[in-house]
């Protein structure tokens, strides 16, 4: 359904400079926008384009200006493309109803608008909330608590005993709840500490494809309302990750590491255990984290230091080459003083 460039704005608080009749179709970037389509720039390279694109109108911060398009200002534009893309493409709409193909036990407790896809599996005393969708291949181990509008994609299994916030969506493949890496040395052998605790993922929160999210070892590793997790990281066992919180793809938390709110942690980055991050801590990207970082701290690099710190030595290993050329060159020098002096 087209909507007009007036409609928009009204949803975005934002403001029409131009013609606000003129309908707008799609959503689309500026290299590949069609006629009726909206496009957006954030800065005067990509406006440039934006203007020189098909697209009917721009959407920008306030203070852009133009005699080509209709624009559309707004306080933020990424914020408000991000409000605008649902709009655009709307997400697939599941029928409620339970595929003839999934395995239910009795005590289960489903809401009658979830969509229970093909060959899931859901355990005894499971609860799941309103418009809840398991899309298929889903295994929920006995207990386990989804609260409403959870979205879990293909072949995401969840152990025993996790309790799942309301919002909450998990990408196709992720495990959460498998058992911590905990084993202990007994004479000749590791022996297996049996790990018998649960996860508690709070509402609005995120989890990319393929992640490994384990249980605590008695009590519960937990991740914090709002926080968004990517592909490929894993969550060792009694971590507690706290409210909206970015971890980026491939990264590894060892058990009972504690996260502040509001921390970043880039990818390919290792955190040891029992550490804390304070809120609002950042770690670059490919850092081995080894020691506690404060509040707002910073830290780069293997071993993980203060990012300031890490730059020096960076920028001091980049110069290492040439005083290593000029000390040869005093080395040189002093040599055939010495020589000098010897035939004097």
């Amino acid at each position: 359904m087209p909507l007009t460039a007036s409609q928009i704005a009204e949803q975005l608080h934002g403001e029409v400079v131009g013609d606000g009749s003129i309908e707008l179709t799609g959503l689309a970037p500026a290299d590949s926008a069609k006629p009726g389509d909206l496009t957006f720039a954030e800065k005067e390279t990509y406006f440039a384009a934006a203007e020189g694109s098909q697209a009917a109108a721009i959407l920008v911060p306030s203070g852009f200006t133009s005699s080509k398009k209709v624009l559309i200002r707004v306080p933020n534009a990424r914020v408000a493309m991000a409000k605008l893309m649902p709009i655009f493409f709307p997400p697939d709409q599941h029928v409620p109803g339970i595929d003839p193909s999934a395995m239910i036990a009795p005590s289960a407790q489903i809401d009658p608008t979830c969509h229970i896809g093909p060959n899931c599996v859901i355990g005894a005393r499971v609860r799941i909330g309103a418009r809840s969708v398991l899309m298929g291949g889903n295994h929920l181990g006995r207990d386990c608590q989804l609260g409403d509008d959870v979205c879990l994609f293909p072949n995401v299994v969840i152990y025993p005993k996790c309790q799942i916030g309301h919002r909450v969506a998990i990408h196709a493949g992720s495990v959460i709840g498998s058992d911590g890496y905990g084993y202990v040395f007994d004479t000749s052998f590791h022996r297996k500490m049996l790990q018998v605790g649960n996860v508690i993922i709070g509402d609005d929160v995120e989890i990319g494809a393929n992640a490994a999210i384990d249980c605590g070892a008695l009590g519960s590793t937990v991740i914090g309302q709002g926080t968004k997790i990517d592909n490929l990281v894993h969550v060792a066992h009694n971590v507690t990750i706290g409210r909206h919180c970015l971890v980026m793809g491939q990264v590894g938390f060892a058990g009972s590491t504690r996260l502040g709110d509001y921390c970043v942690i880039a990818s390919q980055s290792g955190i040891a255990g029992h550490l804390t991050l304070g809120h609002q801590a950042t770690v670059g990207a490919k850092s081995g984290v080894m020691r506690d970082v404060p509040d707002k701290g910073t830290v780069l690099g293997i071993p993980a230091l203060p990012d300031k710190q890490t730059k020096r030595q960076i920028i001091a290993l980049q110069q290492l080459p040439e005083l290593i050329h000029r000390m040869r060159e005093l080395e040189k020098q002093v040599a055939e003083l010495k020589a000098g002096e010897g035939l004097a």
